[in-house]
């Protein structure tokens, strides 16, 4: 088991640290590090380099989550681990991949936020809990007019998906990433405060002339 544990997490990682990011930098030359709100997520890549840019990271960071979570559901249902088994080393294989996107060792382990690589998470770790959460990420972040904001609400939805999970790992695996996204999100909250945080609304109507 902890021979399995140890490799899920490695590839975990790994998935993780395939950037769409650096696919958008070869496109358009932009390094998305040193520009806009310097984080190489999709939210920046929308602000930088327009929707249709930022829904391709999007895309790359979300497919690496739900690719994570599959391949490692495929191999240990082919092993005969039971149900139970399964369950926590899907929840280890999402937070290795949500901290290689966040800490990859290509970018001096600095890179983005997570937000697209949970959704992935979450879609493919159970469709229904995944597109509920994706939903109320949506609603709040609309009604609020900061994304920040919604993206709690996918970490709130990955605890309520460990609460019904036997053994208190998948729910110390859950808390974790919650906490870890609250930490790299610090500086959205303080900008929030200073009422220099962008808007949602903002952010589209500044990109509706690029696209």
């Amino acid at each position: 088991m902890e021979v399995w544990i140890v490799g899920v997490l490695l590839m975990g990682y790994a998935i993780g640290c395939l950037h769409g990011s650096v696919i958008a930098q070869k496109i358009s030359g932009v390094d998305l590090k040193e520009t806009g709100v310097k984080n190489a997520g999709a939210s920046n890549a929308t602000i930088v380099l327009g929707k249709k840019m930022g829904a391709l990271v999007a895309a790359i960071d979300i497919g690496k989550g739900a690719v994570a979570i599959w391949l490692v559901r495929y191999f240990a249902h082919q092993a005969g681990w039971p149900e139970d088994t399964v369950t926590l080393l899907l929840f280890i294989v999402g937070a290795a991949v949500v901290t290689g996107h966040n800490f990859p060792f290509h970018m001096h382990f600095n890179g983005g936020k997570g937000t697209a690589t949970i959704i992935g998470v979450l879609l493919t770790l159970d469709w229904r809990l995944g597109l509920a959460g994706f939903l109320l990420f949506v609603i709040v972040a609309l009604t609020t007019d900061f994304l920040v904001v919604g993206v709690l609400m996918l970490y709130i939805t990955l605890i309520a998906k460990a609460l019904w999970t036997e053994g208190y790992w998948p729910l110390f695996i859950a808390a974790s990433l919650f906490g870890m996204a609250i930490w790299k999100h610090l500086e959205n909250f303080s900008r929030m405060k200073a009422g220099t945080e962008k808007r949602i609304s903002t952010i589209f109507k500044k990109n509706a002339k690029k696209d």
